[in-house]
């Protein structure tokens, strides 16, 4: 290895943040700082060879087709009115209670996240809903946005959910082991937000105004209505868990459910067919530019020993590993306040992954420590979504809630976060809470 490889690791690192600050898009502010990289080490014939393989290689992983059918489940979903029946069904259920509108939110983004695994298109279907019927009853805007905001990183912590694919892949783990981790903790979310609207709406009660409750048949009527959702949940889920088929077969199975579902239902039109396939090609083509910038990185990263570098000395350390893993969740937090999730995963877990599998954590074995911790970076990214100043969830609710201004919805998101570092907190300190459905279902 050359002797100042890792100053060009280090640069590589500076180059990519300048070019995000000039907003050149993620996946090229990536890729560029790593081809010049990877140049500059090897030589120009290796390089042009690593690109004629690294794109096929990319692109031909069975395993990630599970992305692009996960993204159609939740185009479907949204394009097919399921958001309506699912927010329709809580608000009669919670909607009488002080604050049960902005649950009625939450309760049908987390049920919508289940059958979506994207938090912006969650965010985005559940607020047009949503949004009108609280503000006609009278709630204030800062309740209203940052419910929906918050509600939103539902579709990424309740399963399925695309960021933890990522992490699969990058890190070698199982799919539905991951999954089965990240639905504990994807309630204890859920729940958690509920109590903190619960506890602002009565220390606010101007901002939640009580509505009249429902007749008990109607409340009936609202729950049948959503059972093609409860449906497709455990047809997917079950037949993954009760190994008929794996999490990408499950995911086309689950795709053609909700086509099915839509069309039945005929709140699917034609146009809303071809807004869906569009969306998720759109979609996969960013995903998957991030995915090719991110290998054009790590691979220069990996030529420079950087990894093995930071791996080594990170195991060395005079400090306690569980603060070595905390100071790890800050860095996410931090980086998730100017780049998405995915950017996040692709660029440091082949870096980060790799230091903390060498310490020793709670005696955990290598797989039930790779499963927590993926929990736990799944949990810290989705800070991200919500916090200042690039909260993309907070950009996709007011840009549907223009009558709101964008301070008011993070100054009502300060509940929200502080709940989610004390969740954090929890699962740092009981890794059980991710990993006993895991040891349920599989044995472990």
């Amino acid at each position: 290895m050359m002797t100042w490889a890792p100053q060009l690791g280090l640069a590589m690192f500076v180059a990519m943040v300048v070019l995000m600050v000039l907003r050149m898009p993620i996946s090229a502010a990536m890729f560029i700082p790593g081809l010049i990289g990877y140049w500059l080490i090897t030589d120009s014939a290796s390089t042009l060879n690593f690109l004629k393989g690294s794109a096929v290689a990319r692109l031909t992983v069975y395993e990630l087709s599970v992305i692009p059918l996960f993204l159609l489940m939740g185009q479907f979903a949204t394009q097919g009115g399921l958001s309506r029946d699912l927010f329709n069904a809580a608000a009669a259920w919670v909607g009488h209670v002080r604050g049960g509108l902005a649950m009625a939110s939450v309760l049908s983004a987390g049920a919508f996240g289940a059958v979506c695994g994207s938090s912006v298109a969650t965010s985005a279907t559940i607020t047009q809903v949503a949004y009108p019927e609280m503000r006609r009853h009278g709630y204030k805007g800062r309740l209203s946005t940052a419910s929906l905001a918050a509600g939103g990183t539902l579709g990424i912590l309740i399963p399925p959910s695309v960021p933890l694919v990522v992490y699969a892949i990058l890190t070698e783990q199982n799919i539905a082991k991951l999954f089965a981790a990240a639905i504990v903790p994807g309630i204890l979310a859920l729940m958690g937000y509920l109590l903190v609207i619960g506890l602002y709406a009565r220390a606010r009660p101007d901002m939640a105004p009580l509505t009249p409750a429902l007749p008990w048949p109607e409340k009936w009527t609202a729950l049948i209505k959503i059972w093609p959702i409860l449906g497709i949940f455990l047809a997917v889920f079950g037949g993954i868990y009760g190994g008929l088929f794996s999490p990408t077969e499950g995911a086309g199975v689950g795709a053609v459910l909700t086509l099915v579902v839509g069309l039945f239902k005929r709140d699917l039109k034609l146009s809303g067919l071809q807004t869906a396939l569009l969306s998720t090609a759109e979609t996969t083509a960013m995903v998957f530019l991030i995915f090719l910038g991110a290998d054009m990185m790590n691979a220069t990263l990996a030529l420079t020993e950087m990894p093995k570098m930071v791996a080594s000395w990170v195991s060395g350390l005079p400090v306690a590993p569980l603060a070595i893993v905390a100071a790890v969740l800050v860095l996410y937090i931090a980086l998730g306040c100017v780049m998405d999730e995915l950017s996040m995963l692709l660029l440091t877990i082949p870096v980060i992954f790799p230091a903390v599998m060498a310490l020793e954590l709670w005696g955990l074995s290598y797989e039930l420590k790779a499963l927590w911790f993926g929990i736990l970076v799944l949990m810290t990214v989705s800070f991200g979504l919500i916090a200042p100043p690039v909260g993309l969830n907070v950009y996709v609710v007011n840009n549907l809630a223009r009558d709101v201004p964008m301070s008011e919805t993070y100054k009502g998101l300060v509940p929200f976060l502080v709940w989610d570092i004390g969740r954090l907190l929890v699962l740092l300190m009981v890794p059980s809470l991710s990993l006993w459905l895991v040891g349920v279902l599989f044995q472990l």
